[in-house]
């Protein structure tokens, strides 16, 4: 039930930020809950391979590469999910960020249920 919850609540910000920022768009709900399924599935397998072969870097930077990473994961999402688009990399990464804070704000309110 947790993993509906979870991917529920990221669909939920996903439409937030769409209709916040200004480069990335969401065509509807069911998109954007396709596009919180593709982000964790494309979490749970290409992150880690991405992590691992950009370790030397993402230590130089002390972790900061890993938003460049996330960046990257949320373009991905945007390559394989029609109806979501990202229009760039900068974009792409403040919507990452975003997206990460406000999903530990509501994973938290959540799990205190």
């Amino acid at each position: 039930m947790t993993f509906l919850l979870r991917i529920l609540l990221t669909a939920v910000v996903v439409v937030f930020l769409a209709n916040f920022l200004p480069g990335v768009t969401v065509t509807g709900y069911v998109t954007a809950i396709v596009v919180a399924l593709v982000l964790a599935l494309l979490n749970f397998i290409v992150k880690p391979v991405l992590v691992l072969l950009t370790l030397p870097v993402t230590l130089l930077t002390f972790g900061l590469f890993l938003i460049v990473i996330n960046a990257i994961i949320i373009l991905l999402v945007d390559a394989f999910v029609s109806g979501f688009q990202v229009s760039g990399f900068w974009i792409a990464v403040l919507f990452s960020i975003l997206l990460s804070i406000i999903q530990s704000i509501f994973f938290s309110i959540a799990e205190r249920k």
